[in-house]
């Protein structure tokens, strides 16, 4: 197990720290102060530790602090400068980083016997390495948990759009349907299990509302008397005057479940389960007592059920993830896990109270809001539609790319597609106008995806932005919560739950009217040409935008041959029959201009237009079948401009 230590600089375990009422501090062998929480900082001011201490301590610390075996622990008390005894507990942890043992230890008055001791009578050594086990536990796995939910989500996610497009070709066929039915309902799990373990480890992206939870629960009292059956009686309690509360509802909904449905298993699926919501305020010796809760009003949900009760030896574990004790096969031991981490990004706190015989209270308590409730929208859930706007997709795993694009497509939607947020950069700024930027949270190169976002919308203002992540590590995230105006769509997720976020946000997007996008036309199979099918050679360094470029082409019905310099295109030219010449200007080596007037030396009549950011670029225009376009175009711009060269 790697040292505490290792983990100081993480926000969970400095609090925890901080928050015993005595000192802590980490020493090397020499002496030299490696970390100090609150307590300790606020009486050091600064100094080193052994400076506190009069000739006879510095000494004693001096000769004692190398010698301390592994693991033992020393205690100590020892006169400070100003003439004060305190209390020392030392004790030695090997610690990789470091190289050597760091000694621990703790540091109080010698006549506090209060504070020393905790209210089941357990030494300070006993509550700091518990509390530094947990916040070590919590870290670790969320770590570990963010990065497995990343690539588990996105394989769900290959495999969950896959199936969806299968299931369009195989309608019909009942065996078939019912094959991939199944398999959904494995990818459902998965994606069920991914949430949970994101839960607990606190890296779920919140998005948080003002609610009344007691409005909440009554909502949900049908939902919660079919999961339970009509062998247990269901009796919900809402005291009057209940404060609002900021909380993910999704998140509460899940939980309260969670816990209904343990209650249920406890009692035999007969007894009696109570709902109580009702508002309470912690005080500064409770939450001192519970780490890092900050004493407050906050709104309390409890839990409480007639069954069987958890045995004490068993209690100590229930928020530990796996663990359960119901046999093999029926549970996965996330539940109480889920509950407890939802419950601690969100700021609050959970308590167990239970006896063996005599059922069980579960307590959530969620931090107050002054703020007035937000009305809940729920999402349409008739049928699917898709739309015939332009989506760009920016995803750098290439099987998640090519799964989202045919799903958008099949929704009707014309799709352009970038690996990184580079890339898509590039295609923005082609000067294909973009409806919506569907992009992956976390992606490779020097762009990150929340930067990419705020220069698309910078580039064209009447642009969309959709992120989706299985885990979204802190990009969009802050203090567990998504950020404001950001929208989300969580891997894995289906055809229907794409479908809607992607019309939600389409449709409550703001077009500034003067700078509104052209927008493209629907693919090539469902738009007529609107100009007779032509020959097209395009010369461009940049591969995407050369993509891109052919794409809205052959959108239009147009052949298209690439090049990415003057030499390959002059190759091309004769070897192909080409009726236009579509030319970057600024082309590396042999330029756009002179690309052109090689081609027009052995095809005097060939249409030649010009692309270019400049927008004086004009004078490269020599005659009628000469044209400029500048940077950025839409495909309506595009096509007048081969109209305007091929009529001539």
């Amino acid at each position: 197990m790697p040292s505490p230590f290792a983990l100081q600089d993480h926000a969970l375990l400095n609090q925890s720290l901080d928050a015993v009422p005595f000192g802590l501090v980490a020493l090397s062998p020499a002496g030299e102060t490696l970390y100090a929480n609150a307590w300790a900082r606020a009486r050091l001011r600064g100094a080193a530790f052994l400076s506190l201490w009069d000739p006879a301590g510095r000494t004693t610390l001096e000769s004692l602090l190398p010698t301390i075996g592994a693991r033992g622990v020393r205690d100590l008390e020892l006169t400070a400068i100003d003439g004060l005894l305190w209390r020392l507990a030392l004790e030695t942890w090997s610690v990789s980083a470091v190289g050597e043992g760091v000694v621990l230890a703790t540091w109080r008055p010698a006549s506090d016997d209060k504070a020393w001791m905790s209210p089941g009578g357990q030494g300070p050594m006993d509550i700091t390495q518990d509390q530094m086990r947990q916040a070590q536990k919590m870290d670790a796995i969320g770590k570990l948990t963010g990065g497995v939910a990343h690539d588990f989500n996105n394989l769900l996610q290959v495999i969950s759009g896959n199936l969806q497009l299968l299931a369009t070709d195989v309608r019909g066929n009942a065996r078939a349907e019912r094959r991939v039915a199944n398999a959904m309902a494995g990818v459902t799990r998965g994606s069920k299990l991914a949430a949970q373990l994101l839960a607990f480890g606190r890296r779920q992206p919140l998005a948080p509302k003002v609610v009344n939870i007691g409005r909440f629960v009554r909502e949900m009292d049908d939902l919660l008397r079919r999961a339970l059956g009509e062998a247990i009686e269901v009796e919900t309690v809402i005291a009057g005057g209940l404060w609002n509360t900021l909380v993910d509802v999704g998140n509460v909904e899940n939980a309260l479940l969670n816990l209904a449905i343990n209650a249920r298993d406890a009692m035999g699926a007969q007894g009696k389960l109570t709902i109580e919501a009702g508002n309470t305020q912690l005080d500064e010796a409770y939450a001192k007592a519970h780490g890092d809760l900050k004493p407050g009003q906050y709104v309390m949900l409890a839990v409480t059920d007639t069954g069987t009760g958890i045995a004490p030896d068993v209690l100590a574990h229930v928020f530990e993830p796996f663990f359960t004790t119901k046999p093999e096969g029926q549970g996965t031991g996330l539940g109480l896990s889920m509950v407890y981490g939802f419950v601690k990004q969100s700021g609050g706190h959970v308590k167990i109270y239970s006896e063996a015989g005599h059922g069980t209270t579960v307590k959530i308590y969620l931090p107050r809001s002054a703020q007035s409730e937000d009305r809940l929208v729920d999402l349409d859930e008739g049928g699917v539609r898709g739309g015939d706007e332009t989506v760009l997709v920016a995803e750098d795993d290439d099987e998640v790319r090519e799964t989202v694009v045919g799903l958008l497509a099949d929704l009707g939607y014309r799709v352009l597609k970038a690996r990184d947020a580079e890339s898509a950069l590039s295609i923005i700024d082609s000067g294909i106008a973009i409806d919506l930027l569907f992009t992956d949270v976390v992606m490779p190169g020097p762009l990150r995806s929340p930067e990419l976002a705020r220069k698309a919308v910078e580039r064209q203002p009447g642009m969309a932005v959709l992120f989706t992540s299985g885990y979204t590590e802190n990009a969009i995230v802050h203090g567990g919560r998504l950020d404001e105006g950001v929208e989300l769509l969580s891997k894995p997720y289906t055809r229907e739950a794409l479908a809607r976020k992607v019309r939600q946000i389409l449709a409550a997007r703001v077009l500034v009217p003067a700078m509104a996008p052209t927008r493209l036309p629907p693919p090539a199979s469902t738009a007529p040409a609107a100009a007779p099918s032509l020959r097209v050679l395009v010369v461009e360094d940049d591969a995407l935008i050369r993509m891109s470029i052919a794409e809205m082409l052959e959108s239009r019905g147009h052949t298209v041959f690439e090049a990415g310099d003057g030499n390959e295109a002059i190759r091309l030219h004769g070897s192909e029959n080409i009726d236009v010449l579509l030319a970057d200007v600024g082309l590396p080596g042999m330029n756009g201009v002179d690309v052109a007037s090689r081609m027009r030396e052995a095809q005097p009549d060939l249409p030649v237009l010009f692309a270019t950011g400049d927008q004086n670029a004009n004078g490269v225009v020599r005659d009628a079948r000469t044209a400029v376009i500048v940077k950025p175009y839409g495909v309506a711009d595009l096509t007048e401009a081969l109209g305007r060269i091929t009529r001539a």
